[in-house]
């Protein structure tokens, strides 16, 4: 008798074990809509860190062309560009670098080269942003230090 009703017992448990399909589909429409609505908002918040960093590493560009300019008493020309601040192609007198970590010199966040200028004795690095072109608003503003 006791093993019929351990019989039974265990019948009525594999029975009710697992999930129905119901509440499968329950469960998958729920994270569907948490992805609806949490997937917008970390894709924004992605673009805006990406502008953060692209203004982090115009600020470490600048800071490199700082002391590019201690060193050689002059800012790279356009001609040379920010390459000279990790190789002395030009063979410029005083050049003691390379002046970037690791000897790299960084992409934007989009990956793509900073725009260098140099116009009456000033630096400008620009990033054109997530839109790569020139101008823009918002998330596709040009980054410039």
């Amino acid at each position: 008798m006791r093993s019929r009703f351990r019989r039974s017992k265990a019948r009525r448990h594999a029975a009710t074990a697992g999930f129905s399909l119901i509440e499968m589909l329950v469960a998958v429409a729920i994270v569907g809509l948490l992805i609806g609505v949490v997937g917008p908002a970390a894709m924004r918040q992605l673009q805006s860190s990406r502008v953060t960093t692209a203004e982090a590493q115009i600020v470490q560009l600048r800071s490199a062309l700082d002391i590019f300019l201690i060193e050689t008493g002059r800012y790279p020309s356009e001609q040379e560009g920010l390459d000279a601040l990790v190789d002395n192609a030009g063979n410029v007198p005083g050049w003691n670098g390379p002046y970037l970590r690791d000897g790299n010199l960084p992409v934007d966040p989009w990956g793509v080269p900073f725009i260098y200028a140099l116009e009456d004795g000033q630096v400008r690095i620009t990033s054109l942003g997530a839109d790569q072109s020139p101008g823009g608003t918002g998330l596709d503003a040009d980054v410039e230090g």
